[in-house]
């Protein structure tokens, strides 16, 4: 088995959740990609523009230059990743990382968010980041309509 995951996908799929839940499975550390954004992203997302490519690169640096730290240690990263080229800079990083697609309808993903509280990523920006996604053709891809416990079974 893999030592090293990506559980990726747009807002709302449940990342954080399988992630870290996923992490306490197999003794991993658990990072969230959402704890690396710069103060402007945050900001920039909770006002409702989406984040352009030039906003996500000092982002992503950041999050590859930890998981190349971590290469000798088991962990979990829940990140978007919705472009093929912000996986492949994180592959570089740790090229082992297996890679976890979870997806779902527009609408269960909308649901979600609209009862999500206390996040900096409104509903509103739902459709951007599903208008960014590529889909990984390289990837375990999990439907979010099963419970995290379904998928984490899966993964494993």
């Amino acid at each position: 088995m893999s030592r090293h995951f990506l559980i990726m996908g747009v807002s709302g799929c449940g990342k954080t959740t399988v992630g870290k839940r996923l992490a306490e499975e197999i003794g991993a550390v658990f990072l969230d990609a959402d704890d690396f954004h710069p103060a402007a992203n945050l900001a920039k997302m909770a006002a409702g523009q989406p984040l352009t490519d030039e906003d996500r690169q000092p982002w992503l640096a950041m999050i590859a230059e930890k998981i190349r730290t971590l290469a000798d240690s088991p962990f979990v990263l829940a990140c978007s990743a919705l472009r093929e080229s912000y996986r492949q800079q994180l592959l570089a990083a740790c090229p082992g990382m297996k890679i976890i697609h979870l997806h779902s309808s527009r609408e269960l993903l909308l649901e979600r968010l609209q009862k999500r509280q206390g996040h900096f990523m409104p509903a509103s920006l739902l459709d951007s980041q599903l208008a960014t996604l590529e889909p990984p053709a390289a990837a375990l891809t999990l439907n979010v309509a099963l419970s995290p416990q379904e998928l984490i079974e899966l993964i494993v």
